[in-house]
């Protein structure tokens, strides 16, 4: 088999290569971890290190395609091997396994995801897609065993949540808890050592694999599976503050529009950065009950006179009838400026305390629970809402932490800005000022509506000074 090495990618050489007794695998799916698990059986197996070679994976399909490979394997290394087919172990447990019988007396048996099946064996064991057997617990109590007297065992899976017994492997392998082999080979490092050229059966250039990549990430379109699947990072659905099933729900496509074509009311809010945070403006239209997101603006290490600007043409739009501002830290500045210019009915600046935080979060999650909130179908978006996450402290305080590994490079500075445009909105209840003239205060008089260019003229100067819809009668 000495031009075995011709037919791996470098990952997979490299799985080869590590003779440690045990190895687990982190991968990606897809990515020929069971191909290379199943040659690395067969070379065993034809070497005769091994008495026998035990493989499981989460379902019978699974263990067909893993025997098809291995005969694949020695019928091009023309090692003398014969497939028994399927073969009953256990008639009364239901265990069957799919046997290759090799000619010095050693057999590979690919079994069925039933724990029981591992009882009184002995060999090489590899456990295939392990974080998502029925039984992972059950299987690794019947699997381990069978390596006690110093055999091989190999893990090798996609990841399945981060309560899985697979991952509780991984973190104890990272932690040095276990001392065992760790592989690591998200969708990303198998584009790197060739896996799309593979495919494309030619030498792709570093922008053909990139737009490999991003076709596949679009394909999947679940951006927790695409996280969980393919990148290696296990997904914790408990702990998130808004689930991706909650934001899925709330997504259009073709929502956002230029603001001066929007006929409704607008509501804004502003989450102010400058160095490390962004700075987002978030605006929603109100229609028909359901407050609709025209615009998300991302402001990014931009100066604080130039995010000025760009907050103070959104509030020349008198359809924008309250904006909430962040004013903690750097934000007070802009926020209580803001307020002096455009009226304290129109800008409300809003500190960050704790408790503050909480209301304006559930203020949101009811919202959403609801589905009276449409957010643009936005992967950065996306992966900022789901980055937020409730804390309980020992003292029995809420916080809101941010998952770093989801939140592409922000601190839920969207989630915020969305989250103060809510507040705008639902705190816009307040008494607008109104116009009469004097012969509304007399006792069984008619008012006047102030009608005419004279009148609209003086609406408009009222509206602007006091930051708020004025109604004539």
């Amino acid at each position: 088999m000495a031009d075995e090495r011709s037919y791996f990618m470098s990952y997979q050489k490299r799985w080869l290569d590590d003779e440690s007794r045990v190895k687990i695998w982190e991968k990606s799916r897809r990515i020929g971890a069971t191909y290379v698990a199943a040659f690395e059986d067969v070379r065993d197996a034809n070497r005769g290190c091994v008495p026998a070679c035990w493989f499981s994976s989460a379902d019978e399909t699974a263990a067909r395609e893993y025997i098809e490979y291995c005969v694949k394997w020695a019928s091009i290394y023309k090692i003398a091997a014969e497939s028994l087919g399927e073969q009953v172990i256990d008639e009364k447990a239901g265990i069957k396994t799919y046997q290759v019988l090799f000619a010095n007396g050693i057999k590979i048996h690919a079994l069925s995801s039933n724990p029981k099946a591992f009882r009184s064996k002995g060999g090489k064991v590899t456990l295939d897609e392990f974080a998502w057997h029925d039984d992972a617990k059950g299987m690794w109590a019947a699997a381990r065993p069978c390596i006690t007297w110093g055999f091989p065992l190999r893990i090798l899976s996609t990841h399945h949540g981060v309560n899985s017994q697979y991952n509780q492997f991984i973190q104890k392998v990272k932690k040095g808890k276990l001392n065992w082999s760790l592989h690591h080979t998200p969708i990303t490092v198998a584009v790197d050592d060739g896996l799309a050229d593979k495919i494309a059966k030619r030498k792709l250039t570093l922008e053909e694999r990139l737009a490999w990549l991003e076709q596949e990430r679009q394909s999947v379109a679940d951006d927790a599976v695409w996280a969980e699947e393919y990148l290696c990072q296990p997904q914790d659905e408990a702990t998130a503050f808004l689930t991706y099933e909650m934001i899925l729900k709330l997504q259009r496509d073709g929502i956002l529009m230029p603001l001066s074509e929007c006929g409704g009311e607008l509501y804004a809010g502003m989450d102010i950065g400058r160095r490390h945070d962004l700075s987002v403006i978030w605006v929603f239209e109100r229609v028909a009950g359901m407050l609709i997101t025209r615009q998300v603006i991302v402001l990014r290490q931009m100066p604080f006179a130039n995010q000025r600007k760009v907050l103070y043409d959104l509030l020349r739009n008198l359809n924008v009838r309250r904006c909430c501002i962040d004013q903690t830290g750097l934000g007070m500045q802009l926020a209580e400026e803001a307020q002096q210019k455009f009226g304290t009915y129109r800008v409300e600046p809003v500190t960050f305390t704790g408790p503050a935080k909480e209301e304006i979060a559930y203020q949101v999650k009811a919202m959403a629970d609801d589905r009276l909130l449409v957010i643009p179908e936005d992967f950065d978006i996306r992966e900022d809402l789901h980055s937020l996450r409730k804390v309980v402290t020992a003292a029995g305080n809420i916080r809101f932490d941010v998952n770093s590994s989801d939140s592409r490079q922000s601190h839920a500075d969207r989630f915020w800005g969305m989250g103060l445009a809510v507040h705008a909105a639902s705190t816009a209840g307040f008494t607008t000022p109104e116009i009469l003239t004097r012969r509304d205060f007399k006792k069984g008089h008619d008012s006047r509506p102030i009608f005419g260019p004279p009148g609209e003229q003086l609406l408009t100067r009222l509206d602007r000074r006091l930051g708020a819809p004025v109604r004539a009668f």
